[in-house]
């Protein structure tokens, strides 16, 4: 038994956290008392401090969504003390993907989301698609819009080059590009 400093109560070895610069090597606060100090303390620096929520074996809590979840929707992580990852997979997936566009594209979730509802949820080119991709310039970096796979990678295959695209949409109109026989080994190509 030893007492605490601080509720002045007489309570188990137990319910001390270690401190090896004490001579007994406990803390002079019993761990509820710690808690309560760390609290006050925080808030009287202005600091918000998260309730501690009790959580059953093989769960965990998630601090972005606030919920306890089995460990079955938690990614692991070998690095952390606990051995899973800091947030579930679901909340996980959203700050990556939201980190990804801020990364790459310089875009916030509502730039994006603004960005969509100006194409009424659709691709910019074909106007059937659902607007899912973002578009940019690969020289420059610019976003363009807002594309259906199919649009973005029909772009990506043509390489942004504005003359190939020109050919294939002559060519898929029915100007096939066939050259014409002008003299004998000599041909006239389409313009």
């Amino acid at each position: 038994m030893r007492r605490c400093s601080r509720c002045k109560e007489y309570l188990p070895r137990v319910a001390f956290a270690s401190n090896k610069s004490m001579s007994d090597g406990l803390q002079a606060y019993c761990r509820e008392c710690s808690t309560e100090y760390y609290r006050q303390r925080q808030e009287a620096k202005g600091k918000k401090v998260r309730p501690k929520v009790p959580v059953p074996r093989g769960h965990k809590r998630c601090p972005q969504c606030e919920q306890v979840k089995p460990h079955s929707e938690w990614e692991p992580n070998k690095s952390a003390s606990d051995g899973w990852a800091s947030y579930c997979r679901k909340c996980r997936a959203e700050r990556n993907r939201i980190s990804y566009f801020k990364r790459k594209y310089g875009l916030t979730p509502a730039e994006l989301d603004a960005m969509v509802a100006e194409q009424h949820g659709i691709c910019c080119i074909c106007l059937a698609g659902p607007a899912e991709h973002v578009d940019h310039c690969h020289q420059t970096g610019r976003v363009r819009g807002v594309l259906c796979f199919s649009c973005n990678a029909a772009l990506g295959q043509f390489k942004d080059r504005p003359d190939v695209m020109r050919r294939a949409a002559t060519y898929v109109e029915g100007n096939a590009w066939k050259p014409t026989l002008v003299a004998p080994g000599v041909y006239q190509l389409p313009s």
